[in-house]
């Protein structure tokens, strides 16, 4: 899995790539766990993402119920049409904000 992490200002934007599945999962919550504090505002772009499986479905859920109740604006932009496929299958694209 490739994640490259920019700053600006104080929102957090994360470009992944790859897949994120049962064995990338753990680097990817712990990529951003270790961030939680430093942002107001994360966006996780997906454009080189391939694949996330329900290993990586189950961190966005944990992201989103951290983020939430501190009102910390939680974005993912660029899936491509298997992303957008399995997020629509799964119900995702109803709880999260997919732009």
């Amino acid at each position: 899995m490739d994640i490259e992490k920019k700053y600006n200002d104080k929102e957090l934007i994360m470009i992944l790539g790859d897949r994120i599945d049962t064995v990338t999962a753990p680097e990817f919550e712990n990529e951003i766990m270790d961030e939680m504090g430093k942002f107001d505002s994360l966006i996780l772009d997906f454009r080189k993402l391939e694949y996330i499986s329900s290993a990586g479905l189950r961190v966005l859920v944990v992201i989103q119920k951290k983020l939430k109740p501190e009102g910390i604006p939680f974005v993912i932009k660029n899936t491509n049409g298997t992303i957008n496929e399995i997020f629509k299958m799964s119900g995702f694209d109803k709880i999260l904000d997919i732009q």
